[in-house]
């Protein structure tokens, strides 16, 4: 089989299928991540990742191509694996999957199944089949859930397996491609699987901007969110996955995806008002974060110096699109504050001109979380990174202007924080 695509999607999907036994031949076009896969090193941070990689190298199971059209030749199963971005109206744009299946149309085999991993809106899997234009083979929806930083997770023991198709023989066989993780089938056409999808990812944007909202509540009243957090977890009914106050939520898919069902509801005649209610939370909760990390500062963030701890959208990842850090950050520098940034993920050595250009400009990039605070008026711990627990912060103390501390993911011990001296504000809690 080929995957098509190596990022995010790509590379865990090909890593699974490889370490389930298939052949698997990777196409990455890029010259620069085609490099990095042929150097036996990848070009995104993902946890048991490289170990899978290697895995299949070593046993013959997986190897690279650059090119989509050599890579399909004489495969049975081609998986569709390029970004969706979202367009200027929120709509996904399919240029890359248009690209792709246009790119391999004529080199697939006679009966060869093409499977939309992507994250794409209803009528995708029937775009594909005009854009290939091929009567022998078959088109089918089988749609990720992988989250970021424990998608090798996801990807060998996954909750469900969803195959849209109206060939139920291509199902089937796609279903047992998955067969090993013993994951329940869902098997329906490509709409509803196409739906599936955004609906999944639309319900946990809700549920993340539900519980902002209730921190919002809990600092109005006086509770603390951790507990309340805790009554609502223990309900079976609810759970406690992402039931986490944050500084928004972000990434790349929650923002993308909830804006593109917006427009699919729009197209279909239907005014998806929760749904957009739940993207206007998410902006009002980052714009209250900003307030928080100005009253910090002393009423205002101009001309103020601010520590950014944290540029991803979320720990264990590198991923910095749609990141709520950067988003901030923007807001910070649009007020006139100076902002110091430490993540993990970046080396301020290593960062290309074009990050600088990018989503990194306006930040003077740090070695480490203290040589970030020197000189700050507020610290902001903007990304969940384990390694910030165990800072010593009366060195942080000693180091800034002023010990102010905005825990946007209330990562940290506000009591032991004010009693070396810190002011602490965390979201939702006393």
């Amino acid at each position: 089989m080929a995957i098509i695509g190596a990022g995010y999607v790509g590379l865990p999907t090909a890593a699974t299928l490889s370490h389930f036994g298939h052949k698997v031949v990777l196409a990455e076009s890029d010259p620069s991540r085609f490099a990095l896969l042929e150097a036996g090193q990848i070009p995104i941070v993902e946890k048991g990742l490289v170990e899978l990689i290697r895995e299949g190298t070593d046993r013959g199971t997986l190897r690279f191509d650059s090119s989509a059209a050599d890579a399909v030749v004489g495969c049975e199963f081609v998986f569709l694996c390029v970004p969706t971005p979202q367009g200027d109206d929120g709509s996904a744009d399919l240029s890359y999957v248009q690209s792709a299946a246009g790119e391999i149309a004529a080199h697939l085999s006679p009966g060869a199944v093409v499977v939309n991993k992507s994250t794409v809106p209803v009528g995708t899997a029937m775009l594909v089949e005009r854009v290939t234009g091929r009567s022998d083979i078959s088109v089918v929806s089988n749609p990720e859930f992988l989250r970021e930083g424990t998608a090798v997770e996801d990807s060998l023991r996954p909750d469900r397996i969803v195959v849209g198709a109206d060939n139920q023989q291509a199902a089937a066989r796609v279903g047992e491609l998955f067969s090993a993780t013993g994951a329940p089938l869902i098997v329906t056409d490509t709409t509803t699987a196409e739906t599936i999808k955004y609906s999944s990812n639309a319900f946990l944007a809700v549920k993340l901007s539900f519980v902002n909202s209730i921190a919002t509540l809990c600092e109005s009243v006086g509770a603390d969110v951790r507990d309340v957090v805790l009554g609502l977890g223990y309900d079976r009914r609810i759970g406690f996955d992402y039931l986490r106050p944050g500084p928004g939520w972000g990434g790349s898919c929650l923002p993308k995806d909830t804006r593109a069902l917006v427009h699919i509801a729009e197209t279909a005649g239907y005014d998806f008002a929760m749904l957009r209610g739940a993207i206007a939370s998410n902006d009002e909760h980052m714009a209250r974060v900003l307030a928080k990390v100005s009253r910090a500062a002393g009423g205002s963030i101009n001309a103020a110096t601010i520590a950014l701890w944290g540029l991803t959208f979320k720990a264990g990842t590198d991923d910095r699109r749609e990141s709520p850090a950067l988003s901030l950050a923007r807001q910070i520098a649009l007020g006139g504050g100076k902002i110091r940034a430490y993540d993990p993920t970046v080396d301020p050595d290593a960062a290309s001109d074009s990050a600088r250009a990018g989503d990194l400009a306006d930040l003077t990039l740090c070695a480490d979380a203290y040589e970030a605070a020197q000189g700050a008026q507020v610290v902001v711990v903007a990304t969940e990174w384990d390694e910030l627990r165990g800072i010593d912060f009366d060195k942080v103390h000693d180091v800034m202007a002023n010990p102010a501390i905005v825990d946007a993911r209330n990562l940290l011990d506000p009591a032991a924080l004010r009693r070396i001296g810190f002011s602490y504000t965390g979201i939702g809690r006393p």
